[in-house]
């Protein structure tokens, strides 16, 4: 009967004996085993009161080796792990070249925007940035928008399902209606960033796009002005020799209105395809802002008068690297960013 007593301390003591430890996650398997909180060894020590007197002396130090072997085990391993952790073959020979992960480059979009924000700047104008969410009043009821009109349908501007008159804006106009209701002139802005429409994806339109406008608000302010201040920046974007030219058109907020050409010219293919054989290409909206507009946003249409201008980012990149399909700024190829290495 004396051996029923000590077979399951030989049963354990073999167990540690043969457990293998040859890694990290071996050695914390093994301490949790046999030295943890629940090791196997506790309930041979909570067996201690019922084994008989004459065999508790053997069992008690037959108990204790038991654990002193685990520790001492546990003890050793641990040593010869963290030994060969530090042994020199394990270090990076830090003589070798560095790997060469290859550099980034910006995206032609931001690379545009900041070209636009830094020729605006140099006469004055400074950056305002709003909420891309945005409410019906500032986006098209403050700026002369009709109900009626067809942007405001679901079909052109993208809706929140759960909130009533709150949208994806659809031009950075609402960030110029915000900044007019609540500055005095006068001021020169500059709008960036995104906007959203609800277009069918395709190589020359995308449900969404980036805008950079323009506002100008003081007293005495003339057609005359913004007709020089797109004409710098017309100069300074595409060349000095650039031709431009004004061509009547129809906007809700502004009154008169019209459109900026540039003269691309006709030497290939391409250049036929773009200006559609005649040379002049589209690269901007502009005009008077309309007085109403100016009541709707707090600002007496009697003393200011200003202008107002918005172009789409996308367009001028596409013009100035020959990028033939817009889809292409959106689908983070690194084959296509890459080349933009040195922009």
């Amino acid at each position: 009967m004396s051996n029923d007593w000590f077979s399951s301390i030989k049963e354990i003591k073999l167990s540690i004996e043969s457990f293998e430890i040859n890694s990290l996650d071996a050695l914390e398997h093994f301490r949790i085993r046999f030295l943890g909180s629940k090791n196997i060894i506790k309930p041979v020590f909570g067996e201690i009161g019922k084994v008989p007197v004459e065999l508790k002396k053997a069992y008690g130090q037959q108990v204790n080796e038991l654990k002193q072997l685990a520790e001492e085990k546990f003890e050793t391993a641990s040593s010869q792990l963290s030994s060969i952790a530090e042994t020199p073959q394990d270090i990076p020979d830090l003589s070798l070249p560095a790997v060469d992960f290859g550099k980034g480059s910006r995206h032609p979009i931001s690379l545009v925007m900041d070209r636009i924000i830094d020729i605006f700047t140099k006469i004055g104008f400074q950056v305002s940035e709003d909420r891309e969410i945005e409410d019906e009043w500032y986006n098209f009821t403050s700026l002369n928008t009709p109900d009626d009109h067809p942007a405001r349908d679901m079909q052109d501007t993208f809706y929140l399902k759960d909130f009533a008159n709150m949208l994806l804006r659809t031009h950075t106009s609402s960030v110029q209606a915000r900044f007019m209701t609540s500055h005095k002139p006068p001021f020169r802005i500059l709008a960036p960033g995104r906007v959203y429409r609800n277009e069918t994806i395709s190589a020359r339109s995308h449900c969404q796009f980036h805008q950079v406008e323009g506002l100008y608000v003081d007293k005495g302010v003339s057609m005359g002005d913004m007709k020089q201040t797109l004409l710098f920046f017309a100069k300074e974007m595409f060349g000095p020799d650039v031709r431009i030219r004004l061509r009547p058109s129809y906007f809700p907020f502004t009154e008169p209105s019209a459109e900026m050409d540039i003269y691309w010219g006709l030497t290939n293919e391409t250049d036929y395809r773009i200006t559609k054989g005649t040379g002049w290409l589209e690269i901007l909206g502009c005009g008077m802002v309309d007085p109403a507009v100016l009541q709707n946003c707090g600002i007496d249409p009697t003393v200011y008068s200003g202008f107002a201008f918005g172009m789409g980012i996308e367009r001028q990149a596409m013009l100035l690297y020959k990028i033939p399909d817009i889809r292409y700024y959106f689908e983070n190829d690194v084959r296509f960013l890459s080349q933009f290495k040195g922009a």
